[in-house]
C-alpha cells in the first residue's frame, strides 16, 4: 500500500510541475505522423531555447506512404518517389508564446518560420505536457517560397500544406 501511495504521489507531483516551455536552454524532442496530400510519413524535430520566449532547431520527415507514380517523359515508364523525393530536412525558428498570452504552464503555441532544402515555409504548433517530460503536440505547416516556380511530380511532396501530429519529450 505504501508502495502505491509513494507512487501516486510522484506521478502528481510531475503532474503539477509539468511546463511546456521553460526558456533559455530548455530542449525538446518531438516525434510523430506527418500527414499530406498524397502521402503520410515519420516527422522528426528538436528544439533548443535561446531566449525567454524564442528557440531553434531542426525538423524531418519522411513520407513512407508516398501514393503518386510519375510518368518519365524519357522512358515513357511510371516511376516512383526515390529516397530524395520523399525526405524533407529543415532548421527552424519559433516563437513560444504560451508565458506571453497568459496559457497555463503545461501549454505552449508556437508559431514559427523554417528554411529547408526544398522551401522557405511557416508552421504553428500546439503542445501540451502530462508531465514534466512528457506531452503532446499538433503542428501544421505551409510554404512561402518555394525553391521551383513550376512545382510538378514528385516536388509536389514537402511543398505544400503539411500536418504533424505526434508525442513530445523535454531532453
Amino acid at each position: 500500500m505504501k508502495k502505491i501511495i509513494t507512487l501516486i504521489l510522484v506521478i502528481s507531483a510531475s503532474i503539477a510541475n509539468a511546463q511546456a516551455y521553460k526558456g533559455k536552454g530548455d530542449m525538446k524532442a518531438q516525434v510523430g505522423a506527418n500527414i499530406q496530400s498524397g502521402g503520410v510519413g515519420i516527422f522528426v524535430s528538436g528544439d533548443y531555447g535561446v531566449g525567454e520566449n524564442m528557440s531553434i532547431g531542426f525538423s524531418s520527415n519522411y513520407l513512407l506512404s508516398a501514393n503518386n507514380e510519375v510518368l518519365n517523359l524519357e522512358t515513357l515508364t511510371l516511376e516512383k518517389p526515390a529516397f530524395m523525393d520523399r525526405i524533407d530536412v529543415k532548421a527552424r525558428f519559433n516563437v513560444n508564446l504560451g508565458s506571453v498570452i497568459g496559457l497555463d504552464e503545461k501549454m505552449d503555441v508556437y508559431p514559427g518560420l523554417d528554411l529547408g532544402i526544398r522551401n522557405f515555409g511557416a508552421h504553428t504548433g500546439f503542445r501540451y505536457f502530462f508531465t514534466d517530460g512528457f506531452g503532446v503536440f499538433g503542428e501544421a505547416g505551409i510554404p512561402i517560397a518555394k525553391y521551383d516556380k513550376n512545382v510538378s511530380g514528385f516536388d509536389y511532396y514537402n511543398n505544400q500544406f503539411t500536418f504533424n501530429v505526434g508525442v513530445s519529450f523535454n531532453l
